[in-house]
């Protein structure tokens, strides 16, 4: 199921993407040049082994993990977090642990498009990825 994700993804549209990073404590300056920039997401698998590479104009992430195997995470805004990434109904839902606060983020697939919900506290922030046309 995983294999569904595997590929180049565009970042299309965001929704609410400042008010989650200032749940997470994001600086402004960090907020305001991350809303600007497009990043595209590509996704792979090798045996068992998930990679997803975040690259950006500012910044390029990359996390390599198995399913429902935790993991360290440096997130991009530089947070050292206990990861945890699970195949639940169709959906990539990862799950962010630090400083005992907690978010997630859930991929998953509607109409061709990858959806990536990102839940911290009453922030919720949707970013619609279309697949790159480079694929």
């Amino acid at each position: 199921m995983v294999e569904a994700f595997v590929g180049s993804w565009d970042l299309q549209r965001s929704e609410s993407f400042d008010e989650y990073m200032k749940n997470l404590n994001v600086n402004l300056m960090q907020r305001t040049l991350a809303v600007t920039v497009k990043p595209k997401t590509i996704i792979s698998v090798e045996n068992d082994v998930i990679t997803v590479t975040t690259k950006s104009s500012i910044k390029t992430t990359k996390i390599q993990f198995k399913l429902a195997e935790e993991f360290d995470e440096t997130t991009a805004d530089n947070r050292a977090t206990k990861t945890t990434v699970v195949l639940k109904d169709g959906k990539l839902v990862q799950t962010q642990k630090w400083d005992g606060k907690e978010t997630t983020l859930v991929r998953e697939l509607k109409d061709g498009k990858m959806i990536l919900t990102c839940t911290m506290g009453d922030a919720v922030c949707t970013r619609e990825y279309a697949r790159s046309k480079d694929d």
